[in-house]
């Protein structure tokens, strides 16, 4: 598992898609793919007031990656020291045996480029101290990306209350 999570407070999205533009802009994907996704729940009406909520879908990064179990040419990967999942494009022949071998079909195929793209959690920005391109991106602050240690306290803390 990634020592890193992309987490979101559902009170603060909007459902403005900024992330979602922000991250194929920054893999040079220009196709009608989407490597992270927001997903608006069923429009509620309570007491004369409308609710709805915004889901921030993108790769889990699992310990143990179907994907890349799945990858015969070895492009999909996982980083030894931190745990992300990640696509080497230049190796990928774009068989999308890791699209059917993911239960929630995380990897994209870019008709473009005939390769898989996925979220890597902007890796290449992580090692210059960067933050991902959706977190800087996102309008409402509803994005960030946490350790999965700060998760872990966080619901210690939560379930001690």
């Amino acid at each position: 598992m990634s020592i890193y999570r992309i987490t979101q407070d559902l009170k603060k999205c909007i459902g403005c898609q900024a992330c979602e533009v922000r991250c194929l802009i920054n893999k040079g994907v220009f196709s009608e793919i989407k490597i992270c996704e927001i997903i608006p729940s069923e429009i509620k009406i309570l007491e004369n007031k409308v609710e709805q909520n915004f889901f921030f879908i993108t790769c889990f990064h699992c310990e143990r990656p179907l994907c890349v179990e799945a990858c015969p040419t070895g492009a999909m990967q996982k980083r030894k020291k931190d745990g992300i999942v990640f696509v080497d494009r230049s190796l990928c022949i774009g068989c999308k045996n890791c699209i059917e071998a993911c239960p929630w079909r995380i990897p994209q195929y870019d008709p473009e480029t005939g390769t898989i793209v996925k979220c890597d959690l902007c890796m290449d920005r992580l090692d210059q101290g960067l933050m991902p391109a959706c977190v800087t991106k996102c309008t409402t602050h509803a994005l960030k990306l946490s350790s999965t240690k700060e998760i872990s306290e966080s619901k210690k803390r939560k379930l001690l209350k």
